[in-house]
């Protein structure tokens, strides 16, 4: 990538959005409140292309991003706030900070290592009265957050010293399940389902899985199999309604060995 390209692509972008913000009955009403959906939106869409390996989608997806990046800078310049240049320095200044290894005298030759350093580094810096989990976003979806929960929570020490005795904590919670299944109390089978799933994602952190990843795949297996079992049950000229269980596993079993 040319450098020069990159700036000229960057300056063309700000003039763009800085005539259509004079100019554009839409974008002239724009504020941060009316954006933030659009932009939590983009960042979905931009997950799913990145899910199904759309380079194309992801290009267009982070200039999307982007747009929004330039978007709120512009609002921030109206108000007197920050502008884009405040912006791209900001994360600048951040990155190198928070890199000591690479623009210090801080050793780290592993990711591990480099996660701990950075995490420690967040804590000092905004020396947050509410400790270390106080930077995880409350608005994040729950499966996200508490996987951060769990990397937070672990850079500090605080995690299983091996990474195999996380299963105990996963039957634990399964055994509590099955009393909570016994007492019929909804309340706290609800408290013991949360913590399951809380462990399993704890599981997928320690094991390098993404959780949000592995169950998105998950879903599309199973849309996969079940389009396949209606397509095959219209076929037949039968509802699956009309179907017995027995019946439809037949299809469901046939569309998995069709993946093979």
């Amino acid at each position: 990538m040319s450098r020069k390209n990159a700036e000229m692509a960057t300056s063309r972008l700000l003039d763009v959005m800085d005539k259509l913000r004079a100019e554009c009955p839409w974008d002239r009403e724009q504020t941060f409140d009316t954006l933030r959906n659009n932009t939590i939106e983009e960042t979905y869409e931009l997950a799913d292309a990145i899910t199904d390996k759309n380079m194309e989608g992801i290009k267009e997806e982070l200039g999307d991003l982007l747009l929004h990046v330039v978007f709120y800078s512009k609002l921030g310049e109206e108000q007197g706030a920050f502008n884009y240049t405040d912006v791209a320095n900001g994360v600048s200044d951040k990155l190198i900070y928070r890199h000591p290894h690479v623009y210090g005298d801080i050793h780290a030759e592993t990711p591990e290592e480099v996660k701990q350093n950075w995490e420690a580094l967040k804590l000092r810096k905004k020396a947050r009265k509410s400790g270390t989990l106080g930077g995880v976003p409350v608005s994040l979806p729950a499966m996200v957050k508490a996987f951060r929960i769990g990397e937070k929570a672990a850079a500090t020490g605080f995690d299983w010293e091996q990474k195999e005795d996380v299963w105990a904590k996963v039957r634990e919670e399964l055994q509590e399940i099955d009393v909570e299944l016994e007492a019929k109390d909804k309340e706290r089978l609800t408290d013991e389902m949360g913590d399951l799933f809380f462990a399993l994602i704890n599981a997928c952190r320690l094991y390098g899985i993404d959780p949000e990843g592995a169950l998105e795949r998950t879903n599309k297996k199973f849309i996969r199999r079940f389009n396949h079992l209606e397509q095959r049950a219209e076929e037949s000229g039968r509802s699956l309604h009309d179907m017995t269980l027995s019946e439809m596993d037949e299809y469901w079993n046939e569309a998995k060995s069709l993946e093979k």
